[in-house]
């Protein structure tokens, strides 16, 4: 499915739309290693190895894809050092960084609630 290109027009923000480029960026962010991801670099800056090692389980390959989604959606801010090895670091943008609020809910929620879920999940396998 090809998405539309927003033009400015309610349907392109309408996450209900298949075409929509609002559904789009939503299931692009909306995924555990964005989330995380977005959650380690909070206020600092960090390179790829920093990153990763802040993400536990999160292969090299799932971490650079996602890097490359961030700064395609305008995210993350990938900038390269003109260094011997060459020094690359991410950062969150300003729209990153307005998600941060978003994600620390979801990890609060998920705290909150996990006794809940723990148990439901229980009743629902037996």
């Amino acid at each position: 499915m090809v998405t539309k290109q927003f033009e400015g027009l309610p349907a392109d923000a309408d996450l209900t739309r298949a075409d929509s480029l609002a559904r789009e960026i939503f299931s692009d962010i909306a995924n555990k290693w964005a989330l995380l991801i977005i959650g380690a670099l909070d206020e600092r800056t960090l390179r790829f190895g920093e990153l990763r090692g802040e993400i536990d389980g999160i292969s090299h390959k799932m971490l650079t894809q996602n890097l490359r989604m961030l700064e395609r959606n305008g995210l993350v801010r990938r900038t390269v050092h003109p260094t011997v090895p060459p020094r690359v670091e991410y950062t969150l943008t300003d729209p990153g960084r307005a998600l941060l609020g978003t994600v620390a809910g979801m990890c609060d929620w998920t705290q909150r609630h996990l006794g809940q879920i723990e148990a439901a999940r229980r009743d629902f396998a037996s």
